[in-house]
């Protein structure tokens, strides 16, 4: 057996493995060796997984972001689908009807009437009332209860 001190030190992913034990006290097999996924050991302890970042839009394009955390199983791609309204579209289902929110600030600039919309299993729309060029540096975070 070799020693847990002989193996590299790394960062988890989200969908990484780690490897525990099932307490159980009935059945044939007592406490199995399991894999468990990162990000379910995360959510279980928060109560919830998160996508963060930071979010600026100029023009007619799409807002730009600097991800600052993903602990979902999924990636995300930002549109725009009109002016002043953005999509953040998820490569799978992850944001549960009645279990997702939306924290948001439009960072640096004059604060105007903006709002989300859980459209989908898989998009959140923003609207900042009509107009592009309101979001500067704006912090921007989708939480998933469990």
């Amino acid at each position: 057996m070799a020693r847990i001190s002989a193996y590299p030190v790394g960062t988890p992913a989200a969908g990484d493995y780690l490897v525990g034990s099932d307490i159980t006290t009935t059945g044939t097999q007592i406490n199995p060796t399991k894999n468990f996924v990162i990000s379910a050991v995360v959510a279980t302890g928060l109560g919830h997984i998160s996508y963060a970042s930071i979010l600026t839009q100029a023009g007619a394009i799409a807002p730009t972001e600097v991800v600052l955390k993903n602990g979902t199983i999924a990636s995300m791609t930002w549109a725009r689908t009109g002016p002043g309204v953005y999509t953040c579209t998820a490569s799978s289902a992850v944001f549960t009807a009645a279990k997702t929110v939306v924290f948001f600030n439009q960072g640096q600039v004059n604060a105007g009437v903006w709002n989300w919309v859980h459209t989908s299993t898989s998009v959140i729309t923003l609207n900042t009332n009509g107009a592009d060029g309101q979001i500067t540096n704006g912090a921007f975070e989708i939480r998933i209860y469990t």
